[in-house]
């Protein structure tokens, strides 16, 4: 019996038909290993890039930290600006009073066309004082930054409140007080001045500034008393009263505490050695 030869056609479509097959699961690996490469490529880039997408956009951080700092820097000038404003009014305003007290018990003499001016007391003395207020009472927060030493003794108004009460009574007890000399009064008024410190500050870096405020103090009143600008009735240090260092340490002191309560809202330096 004869077997029938198969058909050269279905041995062709056969044929064409495993090889297109084969081609077929090798082009899908190709593909398949194609794309595996890329999501790791796209995933490499993805977690080195410092870009950062918020919503529909793109923000890196440089950017918001640049912006923070500059937010930062910017309310840092207006606070500063305020205190300095504040401290030069203060300064100003206790000058006027307390020169007032001095002029009326002729501890201080001033030309006679001065006398006629705004509370008695030339024009310069509470500009000058106001400055002088704002300059020692910005120094004494920096100062403590700096060194990092934060004053946290009796930081309250309150606090504030009573040394400048005992600031303004050493002031008025050095034109109140009589003494069989001037010597006497200077010791009474140097130990009330470093009470007002020991009471109100305990600082190493207030004494320190207080000392040297009441020699810049001194030297800047000897120069104007030498030059006429005004005068002291009986000068015992000098061309001025051996007192005066007293109410310039006091004073520092006192605008001190007042420039350290306006910074309570500033953050503190940490002290790098």
């Amino acid at each position: 019996m004869v077997k029938p030869m198969p058909r050269l056609e279905n041995c062709t479509w056969s044929c064409s038909c495993a090889a297109r097959g084969r081609h077929k699961n090798q082009l899908e690996k190709t593909a398949v290993g194609l794309a595996a490469k890329v999501g790791e490529m796209l995933s490499s880039s993805v977690s080195s890039s410092p870009l950062t997408l918020v919503g529909h956009g793109t923000r890196t951080p440089s950017t918001s930290s640049l912006r923070s700092s500059s937010t930062n820097s910017l309310n840092l000038n207006q606070h500063l600006v305020q205190r300095s404003l504040v401290l030069f009014a203060v300064g100003a305003f206790m000058a006027l009073v307390l020169n007032l007290l001095q002029i009326q018990r002729n501890v201080t003499l001033f030309p006679e066309e001065v006398i006629a001016t705004i509370f008695s007391s030339a024009w310069w003395v509470p500009p000058c004082c106001g400055t002088a207020a704002a300059v020692v009472g910005l120094l004494y927060p920096c100062i403590d930054s700096h060194l990092g030493e934060p004053h946290k003794f009796k930081r309250e108004w309150a606090s504030v409140m009573r040394c400048i009460a005992v600031f303004v009574g050493i002031n008025h007890a050095s034109a109140k007080l009589d003494f069989a000399n001037n010597v006497q009064l200077s010791l009474t008024l140097a130990a009330l001045s470093l009470g007002l410190w020991w009471t109100f500050d305990r600082s190493r870096s207030g004494l320190g500034l207080g000392i040297t405020i009441a020699f810049l103090a001194t030297l800047i009143t000897q120069f104007l008393v030498y030059n006429g600008v005004y005068q002291y009735t009986s000068p015992d240090f000098l061309y001025i009263r051996s007192w005066l260092p007293c109410i310039f340490f006091s004073g520092g002191v006192t605008v001190g505490n007042i420039g350290r309560q306006l910074a309570m809202g500033i953050p503190e330096k940490p002290h790098t050695d």
